[in-house]
């Protein structure tokens, strides 16, 4: 539904709600258009690359997705599981992409911080003992 504002002398249509849902959609232009990724292009080279799965099989950017279905995205350092809620081919503003998907995606473990040492600020190169006494702090490799 779009509603209407007065922008000075334009009127500007608002976005209220979700645009009906498509038939079917590309898990390419549904990743791009929750928000997933940043263009629908970086979507296509996921899927490409085997980054996306869909209902736990590699995928190609031209299968199309059905409500209920649950796709898996590789993000560096963690996978994201979201199941499919509802359709729609055009990207949304992000409270609204966010009710066309549930995200399962378990929370991502903190990591430790390294007590790693920190050299002063134009101190220069490190000398053969500091490199060995960084090798000896950050353990075997």
């Amino acid at each position: 539904m779009l509603g209407r504002h007065r922008l000075g002398l334009y009127s500007v249509p608002i976005m209220t709600s979700l645009p009906t849902a498509p038939a079917s959609v590309r898990i390419d232009a549904w990743l791009w258009a929750i928000r997933a990724y940043k263009t629908r292009s970086a979507a296509t080279a996921a899927c490409r690359a085997g980054h996306v799965r869909l209902n736990g099989s590699p995928s190609k950017a031209s299968a199309t997705l059905v409500t209920g279905d649950t796709v898996t995205v590789r993000m560096p350092g963690y996978e994201r599981i979201l199941e499919v809620r509802q359709l729609i081919a055009k990207r949304v503003g992000a409270e609204a992409a966010s009710h066309c998907f549930t995200d399962h995606t378990p929370p991502r473990p903190v990591l430790p911080a390294l007590g790693l040492p920190q050299r002063d600020r134009g101190a220069g190169r490190p000398t053969k003992k500091d490199r060995r006494e960084m090798d000896r702090l950050r353990g075997p490799a």
